[in-house]
């Protein structure tokens, strides 16, 4: 638990999919074009560290693994939910 093989660790303060009425217009606004509009976005992305029960670190959100974060935190790309 708590651990990505597409990359780094989120939190998310949302995460919906890419033809959402809250991420479509982001998408459009960066230049963004997904193939596939069932593609899970998440907004607002941090990266999460000092993973565990009761860290101050800890994801109150939504913790995800995302493929593409090379978007500042804005939104990052293939988010699937993790356990921590």
């Amino acid at each position: 638990a708590g651990s990505c093989s597409t990359g780094a660790l989120q939190c998310c303060n949302s995460v919906q999919s890419a033809d959402s009425a809250a991420i479509a217009p982001i998408l459009s606004l960066l230049g963004v074009v997904l193939q596939d509009v069932n593609v899970p976005v998440g907004l607002t992305c941090s990266g999460i560290t000092g993973v565990g029960v009761g860290s101050a670190n800890g994801c109150s959100a939504t913790a995800v693994c995302c493929e593409d974060n090379s978007f500042g935190g804005l939104i990052s790309i293939g988010c699937l939910p993790v356990s921590l």
